[in-house]
């Protein structure tokens, strides 16, 4: 039997396409959840492979644009949705078992694939964001090509707030962007910066008036990119790459290795309840 819920082909859970709605070679790939302020669930991670994969495999897509539904571009990991593939991790008692650790590593590095597949496509992305950019929506947004922002948007890299090293990609990638002092500080803090502070330092290039300037915005920048030819464009990406492609797949791979030993920490539990519950956390350094 088949399950009625399920996405038909070439629709997904996740993301919404709209290919061609406002030039016939850009796609728009929207995030919509299905969890609160288009939070990445089990569904995002495991569908976005596949929507790159179908986008660069049709001819007509020459851009695309990264956007998210409704206020907030996106509150990043869904804690809520993947609690129970967390809770997995958890040792069930005293006995060593270094499974468990290679099983964290290959999860990791499963749920990468999601943001890497962005970096990877040969179709070149630019982000419009709204409101909310937190956590995984900005290792999302590192791996585009070009990124936008409109006034009231706000970023952090806030997996420091969890109880998580940031394994999803902004580490590696967002000093070739921002640089490392910029990094460093969003990294340690959690802290949130405004639009302004991201067009200063280079984490945008535009900034709109709103959430459908931004939009508007994207679309334009994409819509530029699109009108050149597609094999230098890919050419353009390829080299530019180059350069960051090795450092950033070492600090990938180092990162998952890291929270394969250390991600089923305590603190990491204190951390997670203390957002569900909404309250400060209490850490002990275990």
């Amino acid at each position: 039997m088949t399950d009625s819920t399920a996405p038909a082909p070439g629709e997904y859970a996740s993301v919404r396409i709209e290919k061609g709605t406002r030039h016939p070679h850009v796609a728009q790939v929207t995030l919509i959840g299905p969890g609160p302020n288009n939070g990445m669930g089990p569904e995002f991670w495991s569908e976005m492979p596949r929507v790159m994969a179908e986008l660069d495999a049709d001819p007509e897509i020459r851009a695309i644009v990264v956007a998210g539904q409704g206020r907030n571009f996106s509150y990043g990991l869904d804690l809520a949705a993947m609690m129970p593939q967390f809770l997995a991790f958890l040792p069930q008692d005293k006995n060593p078992d270094a499974s468990r650790n290679r099983d964290i590593l290959d999860f990791v590095e499963t749920m990468r694939q999601a943001i890497d597949s962005v970096a990877a496509a040969r179709t070149p992305t630019v982000a419009a964001v709204q409101g909310r950019c937190i956590g995984g929506a900005v290792d999302l947004i590192s791996a585009c090509d070009v990124r936008h922002g409109s006034a009231e948007s706000t970023y952090s890299i806030r997996e420091v707030k969890v109880g998580i090293v940031a394994d999803m990609g902004s580490l590696g990638r967002l000093p070739y962007i921002i640089g490392q002092g910029l990094t460093r500080e969003l990294a340690l803090t959690g802290r949130d910066i405004d639009a302004e502070t991201a067009l200063r330092y280079g984490l945008v290039t535009h900034v709109a008036d709103d959430a459908a300037g931004v939009l508007d915005s994207a679309h334009a920048t994409a819509a530029e990119i699109a009108a050149n030819p597609p094999l230098v464009v890919r050419g353009v990406r390829e080299v530019l790459d180059r350069a960051t492609e090795g450092p950033i797949r070492e600090s990938n791979r180092y990162v998952a290795t890291w929270n394969a030993g250390f991600l089923a920490s305590a603190d990491m539990m204190e951390a997670v309840g203390a957002t569900l519950e909404k309250r400060e956390p209490r850490y002990t350094g275990r």
